[in-house]
């Protein structure tokens, strides 16, 4: 494994499990969403967020925990622009642990990066090529916070595969190399405080642990 050759943007997916739709219940088909999602639903997570394995995620003052959001990011290894789905897989280098990290808000609806883009808000872990990792739709996720296990959860769980979702982006987004398709996170991601430890592990990829630490000094 190695450092991913990060050298461009990095896209987060919103719904894109279906536990997590599912956990909206009745309220998908009321304003303002007015019914499940029709086509991916993306945000940036600017070079700002992006920090490193052992980098401190920073919880803003007067924030109480963040959401620490694991899944699985797909480093894109040469220009795609409206590929096929049956192709979409070679137009990937290889994968990367997410962390897709989050203050804790009500409404989903056109995600705001107010919440999703501070400073340390997307630690990513080490490259790992495509070819060293099985299905990128049957991998495992274990997120851990002080060494307990938090949450489980499964790229089986995907509304839209990795190669569909890589598809459909690449329809009105071309992907350039270096840039990170993260698939989306699973419902139910559990909260971190200051001065506790996240460690997020998915098969073949390793995992990724960060700590979390007050704004402005240690925890």
């Amino acid at each position: 494994m190695r450092q991913a050759p990060l050298r461009g943007t990095v896209y987060g997916t919103l719904l894109n499990h279906h536990d997590a739709l599912a956990a909206l219940g009745s309220a998908v088909d009321l304003p303002p969403y007015k019914g499940a999602p029709k086509a991916p639903i993306l945000y940036i997570k600017p070079r700002n967020t992006w920090i490193a394995d052992g980098q401190a995620i920073v919880v803003p003052a007067g924030v109480p925990a963040l959401e620490m959001g694991a899944t699985l990011g797909l480093v894109i290894g040469r220009p795609a622009c409206r590929v096929s789905e049956a192709a979409a897989l070679d137009f990937v280098a290889g994968y990367v642990i997410v962390n897709d990290v989050s203050m804790p808000h009500a409404s989903y609806y056109r995600p705001s990066l107010r919440f999703k883009a501070r400073d340390s808000f997307c630690p990513i872990g080490r490259f790992v090529a495509r070819d060293a990792v099985g299905s990128p739709d049957a991998l495992g996720i274990t997120v851990a916070i002080d060494g307990r296990v938090a949450q489980r959860a499964s790229t089986a769980g995907l509304i839209r595969s990795a190669a569909r979702l890589l598809a459909e982006v690449s329809d009105f987004i071309t992907l350039a190399p270096g840039d990170v398709l993260s698939v989306g996170v699973a419902a139910g991601a559990p909260h971190a405080q200051a001065g506790q430890q996240v460690c997020i592990t998915i098969d073949g990829l390793g995992q990724l642990n960060n700590p979390l630490v007050t704004e402005g000094g240690l925890a």
